[in-house]
């Protein structure tokens, strides 16, 4: 096949320039932190920070504060009023509009010089794949990204829409004919009534890459074996290749290899509406290559003490394995010191490989114990292990105020193939979640908590809930756990 001929040379070309700049991380970072400088040094934000006088990390760190949206956002309103070079040179040729917590929506703005990495940083890893594995039979059949509508409005002049219907403009023309599902059906806003289509459309092609969030690709295996009769793989038999990113496939897999019948290769992917920030490099290790040489500059915070007045804001080359850092950013779209919510830790650092461990707003310290998303992922993953129990979606939330006895986490589980005995499960749940977690082990034993309790929740539980809170598809997905019971107080639960 010519396609797969090609797409292997070009691979080898990929690859080596990946290795440049992968082998040489420190200066490869210095260079991406001059040449924002230096860029931006006469926009409104550069000259009220004099980056004129910003010579090292450390003039950096001392001018230039830590950032939320909530703080940028007089920038983002003086651009939106038509202003020039505020954040960055010019204007932005796109905002990407994302939903906040806070702030209502949030609009992160792309600009001509970032927009090409959230396109060449997807195209790298899958070009990366296949120099690695030698497997390019992909890219000869069908390929599906379940994404938001390409829909592109205006805002202040400026085009503006979801960060995954925006890259949807910029698919390159070779790919277009092998591209599912089709601009109409992409059009469609009801995510119900997507997927239906995106099914009809799919069930009968050679379907041979599939890529989007596991929980909703989930939701388009099952409504495919319900139409079909038949596994995915069996439907789609040269399917070999998954693409996701967003959330932790772990807990998903075991699920999602019983809906296609057998297992397929997968590649993990870190982007987001601020940056394309991590691709998986190599198919069999834990973790994704952070890039470095894609118009961001990286800084990291340690969890444990974001919060303090005197918190540790370090580059790359004081970070260490294992801790959980906060990701800050500063891009070529004109986010400076910019916080994004998420936590990673890195497991290499030869080359520097990280996981997403959680958001530094998701996790449970109702008693001191700061239990992160990757803690109760990596609990619920071992506990399912070697069983026939299967997970279809799950959080966890503190109850602080019991009726009887001692307080406790109470996870809450829909399950596809539930256990035999559900206390015995909690029990080896809570097992696995103190060998992580030595603050949660010692409220245990020092019978500050009780061990915790498993909920079960109906089918198409969390389905529902995104449902009612207008979040039903797209990039949207469930909170692995929070402070709070304000998600699992409006979940169905079985009685």
């Amino acid at each position: 096949m010519i396609k797969s001929y090609f797409a292997k040379i070009y691979a080898k070309i990929i690859a080596k320039n990946i290795e440049k700049w992968s082998n040489n991380p420190i200066k490869t970072q210095e260079k991406v932190f001059n040449n924002l400088i230096s860029s931006a040094k006469n926009t409104v934000f550069g000259k009220e920070h004099a980056f004129n006088k910003i010579n090292t990390y450390q003039d950096y760190k001392k001018q230039v504060p830590v950032r939320d949206y909530e703080a940028l956002k007089p920038y983002i309103e003086q651009i939106l009023d038509g202003e020039n070079n505020v954040l960055w040179k010019g204007k932005p040729i796109y905002f990407a509009k994302t939903s906040g917590t806070t702030s209502g929506a949030k609009y992160i703005p792309i600009t001509k010089e970032s927009m090409p990495y959230h396109i060449s940083a997807a195209k790298s890893a899958l070009l990366l794949y296949i120099h690695k594995t030698g497997n390019a039979n992909f890219v000869n059949g069908k390929m599906i990204f379940l994404q938001g509508s390409p829909i592109i409005g205006l805002k202040s002049n400026i085009k503006i829409g979801r960060l995954s219907g925006i890259v949807a403009h910029f698919v390159p023309r070779y790919l277009q004919k092998n591209r599912l599902p089709s601009w109409e059906t992409n059009c469609i806003d009801d995510w119900e009534t997507k997927v239906n289509a995106i099914v009809n459309e799919t069930i009968n092609e050679d379907m041979t890459l599939i890529s989007g969030i596991p929980s909703w690709v989930q939701m388009y295996f099952e409504k495919l074996i319900e139409k079909s009769d038949k596994k995915v793989g069996e439907l789609f038999k040269n399917f070999n290749l998954f693409v996701y990113g967003g959330v932790n496939y772990e807990p998903y897999r075991q699920k999602m290899e019983n809906l296609i019948g057998r297992s397929v290769d997968s590649i993990e992917l870190f982007p987001a509406s601020e940056g394309f920030f991590a691709f998986q490099d190599e198919p069999n290790k834990k973790g994704m290559l952070l890039l470095l040489d894609g118009g961001i500059f990286y800084e990291f915070i340690p969890a444990d003490n974001f919060y303090n007045k005197n918190s540790i804001r370090i580059s790359l080359k004081d970070v260490k394995l294992d801790i959980n850092y906060v990701l800050i950013i500063s891009t070529n779209a004109g986010l400076w010191a910019y916080n994004i919510g998420d936590t990673v830790q890195f497991t290499s650092l030869r080359p520097y490989r990280i996981i997403v461990s959680g958001r530094i707003k998701h996790f449970i310290s109702a008693f001191g114990e700061h239990v992160i998303a990757k803690e109760v992922e990596y609990a619920i993953q071992k506990a399912v292990e070697n069983t026939d129990i299967r997970i279809n979606e799950f959080t966890v939330a503190p109850q602080i105020t019991p009726k009887n006895g001692l307080p406790y986490h109470e996870w809450f589980i829909e399950f596809e193939n539930e256990p035999k005995n559900l206390e015995k499960f909690a029990l080896k749940l809570d097992a696995e979640l103190v060998k992580q977690n030595a603050y949660y082990e010692d409220l245990i034993v020092g019978k500050v908590l009780r061990t915790l309790i498993v909920t079960k929740v109906k089918q198409n539980g969390f389905q529902n809930y995104m449902k009612s809170i207008g979040k039903l598809g797209g990039q949207n997905k469930i909170p692995r756990l929070s402070d709070n019971r304000k998600i699992v107080c409006k979940l169905e639960i079985l009685k």
